[in-house]
């Protein structure tokens, strides 16, 4: 447990570091440098959370994430980044199980963080006790310094070695202060406030606990609870089950009843699933005509969210049944195998949507939104599943929350270990004479892809040729034509090789030193 002197003073080691390492520098070694001093910082302040399972799972997606920015230097890995770090911070300051309420415990923090730091900074006990210490310091030192002070000068005159001893130590001291002067920039005041603003509220615990109060108090299991018809009648979802039900939501028959509103519900919409899937196999698995390119446009750009948002309500549908004392109600069964065939058929559909996007990549190759889509049918997939076994073990709405942040927390991690954009640049390009290739947009891709483009130049050369007409040159293309790629690319070198000349040591990254080394054996990038 921390304690209020050791806090302020963890603090304004990590707002020095913060100002010093990011000032003028992209996130690289320096964030490894005030991570690692973060979370020394937290387990040493909070010894006991060093036991805790979660805190090591989080630590290592930390850890993992960290290594993937110095590696990828991607937005996605400094995304995983923040995400975990916060959540590893959580999790050690507060009692968590769910990473909603610790995501919330964090940005808790953040928003009190300057209420953190200069409640800590102006602690009454510690003010007192300073205040007494610094008086007895100054007291037994005023006496001793003067007369250290008066023999120093006095003896400087007498040796001619201690006067140059003297000479010398404050030269360097008036160097020293003429250095921090010309070095001194608003710039670096702020990042230094912005520095003890985030290590307060990744080191210092707020007093209250709300969110970790909230999370504890929520089980995984539902427990069989009576509730009165006054209390019940207020709930939203009661009035919400009776609009449509009446008077067959009341008495002692409204379980009974609530099972036959939904088997009956259940039915009908697996019947018109049922239909939706028979299409899907005839025109997306057994009969797909390539040739039908406006349908298969239309299919992915509007259909393809349509019917994710259409999974997903299948699933609030199940939950909407399988509330409070339906799950203990005996004569359930059939309204169980009705939830399990609709999610079964539900996970059918998430395959054909995979199968559109997969045409569509086909012939059009990787993007950004076509990756989205299929991450998307994952965590779909996951939440599939936590649906089954919410309804097969009788799991509270907060389990099947929980379980599904954990599992995306768990992509996010895994996803980060993958530079993208170089994945995506070295799929197309290695299918350029099969695709429709969009060469804007590798040339918008990030610095990473420069080397494969590089080895493809003679390919974008011919594409410049074929171009019907050179467009004029404007703002807005940096200086070049929209056609002309080649010139293009030795822009976008140009500009790489300028932003890496701004930055030091503390902004190194594996992919931007590969890239700078590739570039140093093209006579062209010089």
């Amino acid at each position: 447990m921390q304690n209020n002197s050791s806090a302020i003073r963890w603090v304004f080691a990590g707002g020095l570091l913060f100002s010093l390492v990011f000032f003028n520098e992209k996130l690289a070694i320096n964030l490894v440098l005030f991570d690692l001093f973060i979370l020394a910082a937290l387990f040493l302040q909070y010894a006991e959370a060093r036991q805790n399972a979660a805190v090591r799972w989080f630590a290592l997606g930390h850890l993992t994430s960290l290594a993937m920015l110095v590696l990828h230097n991607t937005v996605l890995s400094g995304v995983a980044c923040v995400v975990t770090l916060v959540l590893a911070m959580a999790y050690t300051l507060y009692l968590h199980r769910s990473p909603w309420f610790a995501g919330a415990s964090g940005i808790g923090n953040f928003v009190m963080s300057p209420y953190l730091f200069f409640n800590r900074l102006f602690a009454k006990k510690m003010k007192e006790r300073k205040k007494r210490k610094w008086t007895r310091i100054i007291r037994f030192a005023i006496l001793p310094v003067m007369l250290l002070v008066f023999f120093f000068i006095i003896y400087s005159f007498g040796n001619n070695e201690l006067n140059k001893f003297a000479s010398n130590f404050f030269y360097h001291i008036t160097h020293a202060m003429e250095w921090i002067i010309n070095n001194f920039t608003w710039g670096r005041l702020w990042l230094l406030l912005l520095g003890l603003m985030v290590s307060s509220a990744l080191l210092i615990k707020a007093g209250t606990g709300y969110f970790s109060r909230k999370d504890m108090a929520h089980e995984d299991d539902l427990k069989r609870k009576r509730i009165s018809w006054a209390v019940r009648s207020h709930h939203p979802l009661y009035n919400l089950i009776q609009t449509f039900m009446g008077r067959l939501a009341n008495g002692m028959m409204a379980l009974k009843n609530e099972n036959t509103t939904g088997l009956i519900s259940l039915g009908l919409l697996n019947a018109l699933l049922l239909l939706v899937n028979l299409l899907d196999v005839n025109y997306i698995w057994l009969n797909y005509d390539p040739s039908r390119e406006i349908v298969m446009y239309k299919m992915v750009h509007e259909g393809t969210w349509v019917l994710i948002f259409s999974i997903v309500m299948a699933m609030i549908v199940v939950l909407f049944f399988f509330k409070g004392n339906l799950n203990f109600y005996k004569k359930n069964k059939l309204l169980k195998y009705g939830a399990y065939l609709w999610i079964i058929q539900n996970s059918f559909l998430v395959a054909s949507v995979f199968m559109r996007d997969y045409y569509y990549i086909q012939r059009h190759g990787l993007a950004y939104k076509r990756l989205g889509v299929l991450f998307f049918l994952l965590m779909v997939v996951i939440g599939l599943i936590s649906v089954i076994v919410k309804v097969n073990n009788r799991k509270t709405i907060y389990y099947l929350l929980r379980v599904n942040a954990s599992a995306a927390l768990v992509v996010l991690v895994l996803a980060s270990t993958i530079h993208w954009d170089e994945l995506i640049a070295g799929y197309n390009l290695a299918r350029k004479d099969k695709l429709d290739l969009d060469v804007p947009f590798l040339l918008s891709l990030s610095d990473k892809t420069i080397p494969l483009l590089e080895k493809n130049i003679d390919f974008l050369q011919a594409l410049e040729n074929k171009a019907p007409a050179k467009m004029e040159r404007d703002f807005y293309s940096a200086g070049s034509c929209g056609s002309c790629y080649v010139e293009q690319l030795k822009y976008k070198e140009k500009q790489f090789l300028k932003n890496q000349s701004a930055y030091s040591w503390l902004s190194w990254n594996y992919a931007d030193s590969y890239v700078k080394r590739y570039l140093a054996y093209l006579p062209t990038s010089h």
